[in-house]
């Protein structure tokens, strides 16, 4: 049943991620060729700020998700429905802390941003924006959480798929029939609500027995607040650098920035993804045995890495062609830059090889152990950040995050293997560092063949070439280094496939 669901989620992830994908690219360069470079900049700005509101949940999220693991294994509904007022009963707060928050950075980030927009428009623009997340806590935050749990993500997928896309279509022709700002950025209010309303429905007809008025148990979200730590720590690294350029450069150089990032975004979506569809799986299994659960996280660390490494080789390969034919026509600010992408993907790298063993510290609910180590890691962003933008620029911000990952990385993997699983964490780093050989020696062969095409059609056909050779050449390298997870996976595809044909046999 995992096993099942895991693919079901991996398999309607990554078609909305798709679809998604196509449409978000698409938008920013509308937004650029018929708005310019600052109002892209300032979207992203605004955008970036309603992200670090997200700190207003305190963590209730996680500490509810690692709490429900254990009772939907068990199918405790009474535990399950106690734990579950417990979140609703503080998302509403949030719901509403989150709506005052965005009335007042309405008002006050016109008055202290440097840009040529009307400020009036400005602040529309923000409240337009941001007031789709207070809606979202209040109403559907405590579902969203319970879904992950049950292991059928997948739905939540569907839903926001859906509401994405029609968005997305809505803003393409609202921008090609030329209305202002705020009236594009209004579409993804309206379908918020009509997002919460589907949600609604789906719960009631499937979950009848979901009663969020039962007495809350508020001790077993207790770790909320450690969370939280960790959450500050995550935004920062993942969202200061706009910040930091908003205040110390300007809304071009922050466009610079965003466009990179989206690019990089995309994949981290993909790969949010595959990790997501397979967490409730680690999640419930951590509770069913020691040896069990190291056996499916070897498989998972293994093909996940495998997975990462081949996405970003291709990436980092093909981002300088892509951006050039992307950016064509624009002038107000130059965007092909070799050293951007280079600090990206050891960024993103970084960021997401470590995803396993971070993942391993929230299952087994570590949150308040290792918070100090979270807040020294915003420490050193902040610290390296601030003051590298001022001689470096937009290369100053990624050094800073950077600087911070190196340390918090390396960290995670050493807590993770050493405190949780009890075991020497090379087994971790040699499978990090035999990825870093290969994505190496897979970049330089590919200077080599002087991959350079001229457009998009050539530049995705060549992607997918070289993505299938990449993921040969990964998976099979860690296969041979490490048969005892090759064998284990070989044998769950086997099983799946045998149960799939039963199924087959016993219905015809």
């Amino acid at each position: 049943m995992k096993a099942k669901r895991s693919l079901i989620n991996l398999a309607f992830g990554l078609i909305s991620q798709g679809l998604i994908i196509a449409l978000g690219i698409l938008i920013p360069r509308l937004l650029l060729v018929n708005f310019g470079s600052e109002v892209n900049g300032l979207l992203s700005s605004i955008g970036q700020i309603i992200i670090y509101m997200s700190l207003l949940e305190a963590g209730v999220g996680a500490a509810s998700l690692q709490a429900l693991y254990k009772h939907v294994a068990g199918s405790s509904k009474e535990n399950i429905n106690s734990i579950l007022s417990a979140t609703s009963s503080y998302y509403k707060k949030t719901g509403i802390y989150y709506f005052i928050c965005i009335i007042l950075l309405s008002v006050i980030y016109p008055l202290f941003i440097d840009s040529s927009i009307d400020k009036m428009t400005i602040m529309f623009v923000i409240l337009v924006t941001g007031m789709g997340g207070a809606i979202n806590f209040y109403f559907q935050g405590t579902f969203k959480v319970f879904l992950v749990a049950e292991g059928k993500s997948y739905i939540d997928t569907s839903i926001t798929t859906l509401i994405n896309i029609v968005i997305s279509g809505l803003k393409i022709i609202f921008i090609l029939k030329g209305y202002n700002i705020i009236a594009i950025q209004t579409t993804h209010f309206v379908l918020m609500i009509v997002q919460i309303i589907i949600y609604q429905i789906y719960i009631k007809r499937n979950y009848k027995w979901l009663d969020l008025k039962v007495k809350p148990n508020f001790d077993a979200i207790s770790q909320k607040k450690s969370v939280m730590v960790h959450q500050i720590s995550y935004l920062i690294f993942n969202n200061t650098d706009v910040l930091i350029l908003t205040i110390f450069t300007n809304l071009k150089v922050v466009s610079v920035y965003v466009l990179y990032n989206m690019l990089f975004s995309v994949l981290d979506k993909v790969i949010s993804t595959v990790n997501s569809s397979v967490t409730f799986a680690l999640g419930q299994t951590f509770h069913e045995g020691k040896e069990k659960f190291i056996s499916l996280y070897n498989a998972y660390e293994v093909c996940f890495m495998s997975f990462v490494f081949s996405l970003f080789t291709v990436a980092y390969i093909f981002i300088l062609p892509f951006m050039e034919l992307y950016t064509s026509g624009i002038k107000d600010i130059n965007y092909i830059d070799f050293w951007i992408p280079t600090l990206f993907v050891i960024i993103k790298l970084l960021v997401n090889a470590r995803a396993t063993s971070n993942n391993v510290i929230n299952i087994a609910g570590h949150f308040k152990k290792t918070q100090n180590r979270a807040i020294l890691e915003c420490i050193i962003n902040l610290v390296f950040s601030i003051t590298l933008v001022q001689f470096l620029g937009i290369y100053g911000v990624l050094i800073g995050t950077i600087a911070a990952l190196l340390y918090r990385s390396i960290d995670i993997v050493l807590y993770a293997n050493k405190k949780i699983l009890e075991r020497n964490a090379w087994m971790t780093l040699r499978r990090w560092l035999t990825n870093i050989v290969l994505f190496s020696l897979i970049v330089a062969a590919a200077k080599t063949v002087n991959i350079y095409p001229t457009s998009y059609v050539t530049t995705i056909m060549s992607a997918i070439l070289v993505l299938a050779i990449s993921a040969v050449i990964f998976v099979v390298v860690n296969a041979l280094l490490d048969r005892e997870v090759y064998h284990y996976t070989k044998d769950i595809i086997v099983k799946l496939v045998q149960k799939q044909k039963r199924k087959k046999t016993i219905s015809t």
